[in-house]
């Protein structure tokens, strides 16, 4: 396997930063991804002097480990960490080296800090844009913490592997043999799993804040951005910075970048948020609003956050389709990222339930990897586009069914099939599956406020032009108000519109 010219520049480059000598112990055999394997690492050794290839009896075959000479770091790929995983490889290469990560000292305190063997295996897909920040953060910890150690697993290397443990999303991870987690975590949520976490005490000790926002996704970033600007006091609580930009793939209508992913982008956005003085508190979830003197914020470990005024972004998530079996089988054939999690889907037959763009771009994205895909739809036609309605009617291995209600989804260990009844006949339908894409919209985070502030029967908070609410002091911004469309680009502006409304309010009060 020939690098691209493209990526062999890039690693040239990157060779350059390495701080120290490094050895990488390989472990291949005589399949083909084996071979690419050593072809890579070949092509890496031959490119810097500090890198020395040794062969070593590991685990895994193929397999190499990143090592500091004379000590074994932990850090572990199974397969060949390329596509999203290149970053992850680069990353690895360069921290064992000796290179300081860019992650707050308080992170690298808490990693070292923590006690006992820890054993980390992460089940990726290189097609996964949600795998790399898993296997970055746990590479990151095992530089750190001489108890900790992580294999980074391709799934399509070890299939026999992946069905043995029934693993059907990625990533999954693994601590010392035992179900750690799945999903995208960041580092903070992994060592906040691991027993560490911010004191409640701490928080509530905090002096109040000019402005408080509640969510750190786009709305949030833009406007503790424009408060800090104005040089006033400001904090974020947020239960995951960047929100569901994170589960995010392509993002090609960010007006002056023609493409970029989730993932990426809330990176930047945090790296924006923290040019300024702003507190951020993340992994944070807020479970009640009150008004008195100060707005209070009370947290889920029942810290209590003081503000003048409070900006509530806190976002929306994937709706659920509520049946019979969806949370059953979350993760065990019940899925909501369809780039993630198809290439565990190869050659099987999956549904897609939703037929606006979401679900019609997840079928076309499918149909080039599963056996088949069923869109079941529950109104008389596709709400999605035109042109990608064309194209999935012309692929020979998708079944669009309209006016169905999903009723159920069936399954053993896993999924094995979903129900639904035709809305024009009534009669119950069954098709024999093994997974499901959950694709129909979004519902707004916004149950925690309760009647603190005034909802639309959609749950979306009703605000005017500046972005207040009907409480004096209050404001919110992006998907979780009655915005009439839910953009990326609308959340940033609503949130500065919010944050420059919440200025004026504390000038003239």
């Amino acid at each position: 396997m020939a690098l691209a010219a493209e990526i062999k520049t890039q690693l040239n480059q990157y060779m350059a930063l390495l701080e120290n000598d490094i050895v990488i112990k390989v472990h291949a055999g005589d399949d083909d991804v084996s071979k690419e394997m050593v072809e890579l690492l070949d092509e890496l050794s031959a490119m810097s002097t500090k890198i020395t290839l040794e062969k070593a009896a590991l685990p895994r075959t193929p397999s190499f480990s990143v090592n500091r000479v004379g000590e074994d770091t932990g850090v572990v790929f199974a397969g060949v960490p390329l596509g999203h995983e290149f970053t992850s490889l680069v990353l690895a290469l360069l921290q064992v080296s000796g290179r300081p990560p860019k992650v707050d000292q308080a992170i690298i305190d808490q990693i070292k800090g923590i006690d006992g063997e820890h054993h980390f295996e992460s089940y990726i897909s290189l097609s996964c844009h949600n795998c790399p920040d898993v296997v970055q953060a746990l590479n990151l910890m095992s530089v750190v913490n001489p108890n900790i150690t992580h294999t980074m697993i391709d799934g399509a290397a070890f299939k026999q592997e992946v069905e043995e443990k029934e693993i059907m999303a990625v990533p999954t991870v693994f601590m010392n043999g035992q179900p750690f987690g799945s999903g995208r975590m960041t580092i903070e949520e992994m060592i906040a799993k691991m027993g560490v976490s911010v004191d409640a005490d701490e928080l509530t000790s905090k002096d109040p804040f000019d402005v408080l926002i509640v969510g750190g996704g786009p709305a949030g970033s833009s406007a503790a951005i424009y408060a800090a600007r104005k040089g006033i006091r400001t904090g974020i609580v947020a239960e995951r910075f960047g929100g569901q930009v994170l589960d995010t793939l392509s993002i090609e209508n960010f007006i002056s970048v023609p493409s970029t992913e989730g993932p990426k982008l809330a990176a930047s956005l945090e790296e924006h948020v923290k040019t300024y003085n702003v507190d951020v508190m993340n992994l944070q979830t807020a479970k009640r609003l009150e008004k008195k003197h100060l707005f209070e914020v009370t947290l889920e470990n029942d810290a209590v956050l003081k503000a003048k005024t409070v900006i509530l972004s806190t976002g929306a998530r994937w709706r659920n389709v509520n049946v019979p079996g969806e949370q059953e089988y979350k993760n065990k054939g019940v899925a909501y990222c369809p780039h993630c999690d198809g290439p565990l889907f190869e050659g099987k037959d999956v549904a897609v339930i939703g037929g606006g763009n979401s679900g019609i771009e997840a079928a076309i994205d499918l149909a080039g990897i599963v056996n088949h895909v069923t869109v079941l739809e529950f109104a008389s036609e596709l709400k999605a586009d035109n042109v990608l309605q064309d194209r999935a009617n012309s692929l020979p291995n998708v079944t669009i069914i309209t006016n169905a209600q999903t009723t159920e989804i069936t399954g053993d260990s896993h999924v094995n099939g979903i129900s639904y009844k035709d809305r024009e006949t009534e009669e119950i339908h069954h098709v024999a599956l093994q997974g499901v894409f959950v694709q129909i919209g979004l519902v707004p985070n916004t149950e925690w406020l309760d009647d603190t502030v005034e909802r639309n029967r959609m749950g979306e908070i009703v605000v005017d032009k500046h972005g207040s609410t009907n409480v004096p002091g209050l404001f919110a911004a992006g998907d979780c108000t009655d915005s009439a469309y839910n953009q990326i680009i609308i959340s940033m502006g609503s949130g500065a519109t919010a944050s420059l409304g919440a200025f004026d309010y504390m000038i003239r009060n």
